[in-house]
């Protein structure tokens, strides 16, 4: 197995075979992309599939990559991917169909709750709303049938178009056994007011909006109340019931993705995994944290710390420092400011170890790199860690007597460029705002 797979992301995502020249090969998705990846690459799986597995491997050349917030988002984003590349590996996917969305049709006067295959672009014209999509149906299509079938939201299940203005024919209403069992308002009787329906619509849109929790209580009683009865497989359907709002309630965000966001996310993770070979780090630095220091003369000193995910900036995750360390007289201690701002940050990171970054990159040269040891050795922790300096772009690894030079090409060098000039960035903005500060109150 080649060794380079270890450093794939245990996260959902779908990855992306391609062949030497870079011909997409496969598409497929997963809920832990480094475990889903591996099993390509076992002997015992090698026959699985027939023919497909052992003709694949030996055309794999690279596999690329793309995290996703779940497993729901990678199904979503896989079948985009095998529609508009149709891999030759990939059967499923190639018949042109999608995954459904649920339309609540507000622009009819007696609204209808549809299963469709396709989103209408001109949805927000004619006021109908969309839902999804939805990568499992079965489960969809069972909970609103109870809904239905339990007067939450009885909307009418035929197929009729009528309307205030235009009735539906009597001979129609006749052959209809929705409403002769009583199963359905029979709006188109008039045995329900116009307004009355609408409210019921209103109910069923704002269920589908994400207001689940009157209706999660509801079937956690139901299901709680057949299990005390030892009736399993009532207790089943409803706690069945319960995945689907799961599924219903997560938000799908892979319809955000554009074809360029994909390439770049695929980029970055090639940066990534070169990143990672030079500094032999075993696990992809998926998490990075950089760290650099900004001061006047010792005055207004402060320390930054900069976050990136998956090679993206992530802001929220940005802190900020206002040096405590007494400076020098003549003068501030890049060294002292550097192991103070380390130092915080890993505090934090001991109170909260879900926080802890794959790579620390510090903005210097050795002499951050001994600042940074000292504030390990007082946090008690350590985390893999490395510095660049601005000077000859070199990296530094602790320990190490001389500094990696990469060709400004590299990749792995452009990213350590870019996050190291942020968080440089950060720091100065930040110090230029406390010593304006200073300035007015003076």
């Amino acid at each position: 197995m080649d060794p380079r797979i270890d450093i794939l992301p245990n996260e959902p995502g779908v990855y992306i075979m391609r062949a030497k020249e870079g011909t997409i090969l496969y598409v497929g998705k997963a809920k832990k992309l480094s475990d889903r990846v591996k099993q390509y690459f076992q002997e015992s799986n090698l026959y699985s599939r027939g023919w497909k597995l052992p003709s694949l491997l030996p055309l794999i050349a690279k596999i690329d990559y793309v995290t996703c917030l779940s497993e729901r988002d990678a199904l979503v984003l896989e079948e985009k991917l095998i529609k508009k590349y149709q891999p030759f590996f990939n059967s499923l996917g190639k018949d042109g169909k999608s995954y459904p969305y649920l339309r609540l049709t507000l622009s009819e006067d007696f609204p209808r709750l549809q299963l469709v295959r396709s989103y209408a672009a001109t949805h927000k014209k004619n006021k109908d709303l969309y839902y999804g999509p939805y990568p499992k149906t079965h489960p969809i299509k069972s909970l609103m049938r109870f809904l239905w079938k339990s007067k939450y939201a009885p909307l009418r299940p035929c197929k009729w178009n009528f309307s205030r203005e235009k009735p539906l024919d009597t001979r129609k209403i006749n052959t209809c056994i929705y409403y002769h069992t009583g199963q359905c308002p029979a709006p188109c009787t008039g045995k329900i007011s116009y307004t009355a329906y609408r409210q019921i619509a209103q109910r069923m849109a704002d269920f589908l909006d994400g207001n689940f929790s009157a209706l999660e209580k509801r079937l956690t009683a139901q299901m709680q109340k057949h299990a005390t009865r030892l009736e399993y497989e009532q207790a089943a359907v409803y706690r069945n019931f319960l995945h689907a709002l799961s599924h219903m309630r997560e938000r799908v965000l892979v319809g955000q993705f554009k074809d360029e966001q994909i390439t770049a996310a695929m980029e970055n993770t090639d940066k990534l995994k070169r990143l990672a070979e030079v500094i032999g780090l075993k696990k992809l630095p998926a998490h990075i944290e950089a760290f650099d220091n900004s001061h006047l003369f010792g005055r207004e000193a402060v320390g930054c710390m900069v976050c990136f995910i998956n090679g993206e900036k992530n802001h929220e995750h940005y802190r900020r420092f206002k040096i405590k360390t007494k400076m020098p007289a003549k003068g501030g201690s890049d060294f002292a400011m550097m192991e103070e701002s380390v130092f915080r940050r890993l505090r934090q990171i001991k109170r909260d170890p879900s926080q802890t970054p794959d790579l620390i990159l510090l903005d210097g040269g050795k002499s951050q790199i001994h600042a940074a040891l000292n504030a390990f050795d007082r946090a008690g922790i350590y985390i893999p860690f490395i510095a660049l300096a601005e000077t000859h772009e070199g990296i530094y690894l602790p320990g190490a007597a001389k500094s990696i030079k990469l060709p400004l090409a590299d990749p792995a060098l452009n990213l350590l460029r870019e996050i190291r000039d942020e968080v440089h960035r950060f720091a100065v903005t930040y110090h230029r705002k406390l010593r304006d500060k200073e300035i007015f109150r003076k």
